[in-house]
């Protein structure tokens, strides 16, 4: 099989493991809390499930990139899936010994599986080269779309499977997913252009990172995720706060996400006739705009175009600052360099997650707002210089 039929089909099993790998977030997020309050009288704890799957994902990212250099992306990927099933099991046995502990324990552990499903956009590059990295970065990402429709259905199909144990059917259903993902997995092929390079070879990480173009990619990749973060995490809580219903805000959370991974059909391409760079400072105006929009007012209609101009912003600058690592590095140093990037950008987004809600709390929605136009402008600023600087991009 050559290096591109292998490459398209990694591109496909990927799609697919990050539709079944991705889906375990939204069961954590949307019941994190729910769960928190009922085995806690501390109101202060009850969204810390939900921050300590954050933290995970954030603490994850290295380790799983050192097991991926030691032994190769589909291994490491199965002892991934290890991990979620484990985090599932420790989740619902929390819920089962009504033990807040243990339950966090879990969520705790199924950030650390989030850390091996963030990877996959970097595994579908793996054997490609110029344009072709972005798109199948892109694709990759549609994943999220199927993720984003999965978990949500068996968090309704699940959450009362358990008689006596409200929401642990929809815990266990992550190690559902996780055992899935397995077989799909194992069907992953290492590109032999990917696999005759020496991983253990390479810049050290500390030239990697202090090269500016690999500094602005991850500069670009945190601004993006983590403001997305800031803002989506106190929406619904605002949202409610200003007298619109819960239903609303839950809707408005869902366009939120279809706007997040929908815009993936075409950011590849995009990003071929375009540029990267063009793309990601495209994204970072759009996550402006939804600033502007929600500054505005205070409508519905204001909170729900906010957050649809976020997703879409996300989905632009996020995809975008992907791309842009993958051209700062060389294969043999892929491990440590993708490593670098998400454990920087996770990082922020459980800051962000933590911050958001006190910030809100003490300043409001607007103040929330404000803070965006700062950090997009700083970013901004050298990436449309560097835009500038590149060779226009032949339309194909």
């Amino acid at each position: 099989m050559s290096v591109d039929a292998i490459a398209r089909r990694n591109i496909l099993i990927l799609t697919l493991a990050q539709a079944l790998g991705a889906a375990n977030a939204p069961i954590v997020i949307s019941l994190g809390g729910l769960v928190g309050q009922r085995l806690t009288t501390d109101a202060a704890l009850f969204t810390l499930p939900v921050s300590l799957f954050n933290l995970g994902l954030a603490l994850g990212t290295l380790p799983a990139a050192q097991l991926m250099r030691r032994l190769g992306r589909r291994n490491a990927y199965f002892i991934g899936a290890g991990l979620g099933a484990m985090g599932g099991l420790l989740a619902a046995a929390g819920i089962f010994a009504a033990q807040f502990v243990i339950f966090c324990l879990g969520t705790f552990t199924a950030g650390f599986y989030a850390a091996y499903v963030q990877s996959y956009r970097f595994a579908a590059a793996d054997g490609l080269a110029g344009p072709a990295r972005a798109k199948a970065i892109s694709t990759v990402l549609i994943g999220g779309l199927m993720a984003a429709i999965i978990g949500p259905q068996l968090v309704i199909w699940t959450r009362d499977a358990v008689p006596g144990a409200p929401f642990a059917g929809s815990f266990l259903s992550q190690v559902a997913l996780a055992a899935l993902a397995v077989p799909v997995l194992f069907l992953l092929r290492r590109p032999k252009s990917a696999a005759a390079q020496n991983e253990s070879g390479g810049r050290r990480l500390s030239q990697i990172l202090l090269m500016p173009r690999f500094m602005l990619a991850v500069a670009a990749g945190v601004v993006s995720y983590g403001l997305m973060t800031f803002v989506m995490t106190a929406a619904p809580i605002a949202m409610v706060g200003h007298g619109h219903s819960i239903d609303s805000a839950a809707l408005g959370i869902q366009w939120h996400v279809l706007a997040m991974f929908g815009p993936s059909f075409f950011t590849g391409r995009l990003m071929e006739r375009f540029g990267k760079e063009r793309v990601t400072a495209a994204g970072l105006l759009l996550i402006a705009g939804s600033a502007m929009v929600a500054l505005s007012g205070m409508e519905i209609a204001h909170f729900w175009l906010c957050l649809i101009l976020l997703g879409i912003g996300w989905n632009f600058g996020f995809i975008g600052a992907t791309a842009m690592v993958t051209d700062c590095h060389s294969p043999a140093e892929r491990g440590k360099a993708q490593g670098a990037n998400d454990f920087l950008v996770f990082g922020v987004v459980a800051c962000a997650s933590f911050f958001s809600g006190s910030l809100l709390h003490a300043s409001g929605w607007h103040s929330i707002n404000w803070l965006v136009f700062p950090v997009v402008a700083l970013i901004l600023v050298p990436l449309v210089w560097r835009a500038a600087t590149l060779p226009k991009v032949n339309p194909a």
